[in-house]
């Protein structure tokens, strides 16, 4: 929902602004979320990469609450939900959207599954950084006029790196686990300490490209007032610095996610009224 509600922003300051593309493009973001996690769930199973000693909330298909079969019958129903309303967006802002959504889909069933997973391979960051931050933001305000302003690229940065940011604080609470069962995250690879640094370095550097964004013209002043959530940051980056470890790291990733959203409202709010 956060790039959706920035680029949403972006179109009404530029007097683009359709709510039919608002409400279908919602549709599309949250239905590709789901289906990832639905996806993630079975393929991590698969692989029984969801050990009995793992942090964090319970995964279905490794307990055994819900078989395989279901749960990739509610991936791909989610797939067909984001489908249906991405070619209404097709229809209204172009075909370029048709590769869109094919790399996206791709890029969510072959996160932990296929025969080559790069979320074992520590691309996970990478690939949330372009799809939850470029693609989804610029996507959001590209459906409304099927244009792509520089502004919509320059805010997608702190989009990208605060949803990079919440992979890092799932990644690092569960790194012992993860190593144990061979799945190779870019925590495990780089090490706790220089995760949490790297955590550190994702959050601060998203209200870094906000403050300069507006410094140099790129985005309204008005957008600075983004800068008054920095508080919060600085208490998320504290907890993962000063050891945080299983369910410490759990709030800090539910934090994380609030501070990601709160910030797309404060950038939606000061780019509709002053873009």
């Amino acid at each position: 929902m956060a790039p959706v509600t920035v680029g949403t922003g972006l179109a009404v300051g530029d007097g683009a602004f359709r709510w039919d593309a608002f409400f279908m493009t919602l549709i599309v973001g949250v239905a590709i979320q789901v289906a990832a996690n639905f996806a993630n769930d079975a393929s991590d199973a698969a692989r029984s990469a969801d050990t009995p000693d793992r942090q964090g909330p319970p995964r279905m298909v490794s307990e055994g609450i819900i078989s395989p079969r279901r749960m990739w019958t509610a991936t791909w129903a989610m797939v067909a939900v984001a489908l249906a309303a991405g070619l209404y967006l097709i229809l209204i802002a172009g075909w370029v959207l048709v590769w869109v959504g094919i790399l996206s889909v791709l890029a969510m069933v072959t996160y932990v599954g296929g025969p080559w997973p790069y979320g074992y391979r520590g691309l996970g960051e990478l690939f949330v950084f372009v799809f939850f931050g470029l693609v989804a933001t610029v996507g959001a305000r590209f459906v409304h006029d099927a244009t792509a302003p520089v502004d919509a690229w320059v805010l997608a940065i702190p989009m990208g790196t605060l949803a990079s940011a919440i992979l890092v604080a799932n990644n690092l609470r569960d790194i012992e686990t993860d190593a144990r069962v061979g799945k190779r995250t870019l925590a495990v690879m780089m090490g706790e300490a220089r995760s949490r640094s790297f955590y550190a370095a994702l959050v601060w550097v998203s209200f870094v490209v906000v403050g300069a964004s507006a410094a140099f013209g790129l985005t309204p002043v008005a957008t600075l007032a983004t800068l008054g959530l920095g508080p919060f940051g600085f208490r998320a980056v504290r907890t993962v610095s000063g050891g945080a470890r299983g369910a410490a790291l759990t709030e800090v990733l539910k934090s994380t996610s609030r501070l990601q959203m709160a910030t797309a409202l404060a950038l939606a709010v000061t780019t509709a009224a002053w873009g």
